[in-house]
């Protein structure tokens, strides 16, 4: 479902999708027995080289020289701070947390929202965040693939590959896994310097 909140987080942080298209971020990884995390963060940073009003078209050019043209929606804030020589800061992270559970809690799935814009008047910029999380039955254990067959809240099954030996020993069947999901984007945007 797609609702109001996510449709302005989505203008708001568009700059993001654009910059990270092409860029890969590093991934860590956590484990502890039945926990395993998984998380990136990617930091970029661009310049306006101009800006047309009438369709709120900015173009950007990354350190490298990588130009991208962004038609930034009536729903973020400010446009008319942004100004040719500013600098935008972009910070977008994921990470996915996958717990064993051993019991017998309700299939659920659940996502909460956040989203936080510049003040009237400021430089555009803001946060927006979403957490999702899905507690689904282990239904299937294939110590040969090392495949584990989970089904969810919708009655949705999916395969989940588990690459480490020693976690693959702890999930038997009738086991529940919890995955949360959560990604994050604050995008900044700062005066030519000395203005």
């Amino acid at each position: 479902m797609i609702n109001r909140k996510l449709i302005i987080a989505a203008a708001l942080v568009c700059v993001a999708n654009t910059g990270f298209a092409q860029t890969e971020a590093p991934v860590t990884v956590k484990s502890e027995p039945g926990k395993v995390t998984a998380t990136s963060t990617v930091k970029t940073t661009s310049t306006v080289v101009s800006i047309e009003p009438g369709t709120r078209t900015v173009v950007l050019k990354d350190a490298k020289g990588k130009v991208v043209q962004v038609v930034v929606g009536e729903e973020a804030r400010n446009f008319d701070q942004i100004k040719v020589g500013d600098v935008v800061k972009v910070e977008y992270s994921q990470a996915l947390t996958m717990m064993l559970k051993k019991g017998n809690a309700p299939l659920t799935a659940n996502e909460t929202q956040t989203l936080e814009r510049a003040p009237e008047g400021a430089k555009p910029g803001g946060s927006a965040s979403r957490q999702v999380t899905i507690m689904a039955n282990v239904i299937a254990v294939d110590h040969q693939s090392g495949v584990v067959t989970l089904k969810g809240p919708q009655g949705n099954t999916v395969d989940l590959a588990v690459q480490d030996p020693e976690q693959l020993k702890r999930i038997k069947k009738g086991d529940q896994i919890q995955a949360v999901y959560t990604e994050a984007v604050a995008i900044a945007v700062e005066p030519v310097a000395g203005k």
